[in-house]
């Protein structure tokens, strides 16, 4: 293969291509009489892994680094990772299709579009005039359009949270902190009962390295007044910690 092919195989330009090759990160191969390089089902599939871990936001050290210890292994364990991850892409493209022919049938919503997952919990929680409780439903619609790791199996497993009465208490307390300050003493008690309502069932379907206060988590922080803020961030320190330890991990 000529360098323009095998960056269309992959999908990526020949400038990208010719990058790799100037750090360093994808070997030069060898040209032919007619100065051309002649590129390899090697070469592709090393291409491959790059893109692949660049879109997953590595850095391009980093990339080097898993490269490093791909290096001693052998062409058909990188291929049927590689088909495996295709075979994911594949499911979550499937997915996401399905979803968007719920969406096209769905009358619109105030909170939509929603994935019919997210609209059953919506619908089944009980109903609320609760400030707090609506920053959590475009919380939720927010992470559901971003594709934050959400997904029916969470939704499934927040379903009898939200139809417990007692959490309309908890976000009547959080709605009374709108105005307080960091160091309010109503703080702690209710960041431990929030974490307390929390079921396994929950903690089991939550992405690993969530809850977190980056990314999504660092957003949803800064759209709360500094005492609720300070609630939220307790319970989702003390979340992160449950999940850990269900799942046998101590950092």
């Amino acid at each position: 293969m000529r360098i323009g092919e095998i960056a269309a195989l992959v999908g990526v330009t020949s400038r990208a291509v010719r990058h790799y090759h100037h750090i360093g990160l994808l070997p030069e191969p060898a040209r032919r009489a007619n100065g051309y390089r002649a590129y390899t089902v090697r070469d592709a599939v090393l291409l491959a892994r790059i893109r692949r871990l660049t879109e997953i936001g590595l850095s391009l050290d980093e990339v080097r680094d898993v490269l490093a210890d791909d290096a001693g292994r052998e062409l058909v364990e990188v291929l049927g990772e590689l088909d495996a991850d295709l075979a994911r892409q594949e499911r979550e493209i499937r997915e996401r299709r399905e979803v968007l022919a719920a969406l096209l049938e769905a009358p619109p919503t105030s909170d939509g579009p929603l994935s019919p997952a997210l609209a059953a919990l919506l619908e089944s929680a009980a109903v609320t005039g609760s400030p707090a409780a609506a920053k959590d439903r475009e919380h939720l619609a927010l992470l559901d359009a971003a594709g934050g790791g959400a997904g029916a199996e969470l939704y499934a497993a927040l379903r009898p949270l939200a139809e417990d009465p007692g959490v309309g208490a908890l976000y009547e307390r959080l709605d009374e902190l709108a105005g307080a300050g960091v160091d309010d003493p109503r703080i702690a008690p209710l960041a431990a009962e929030l974490v307390a309502a929390v079921p396994d069932e929950v903690l089991a379907v939550i992405p690993d390295g969530e809850p977190s206060s980056t990314g999504f988590g660092r957003v949803l922080l800064e759209d709360y007044p500094p005492a609720q803020r300070e609630v939220v961030r307790r319970v989702m320190e003390a979340l992160a910690v449950r999940v850990r330890a269900t799942r046998g991990r101590t950092v």
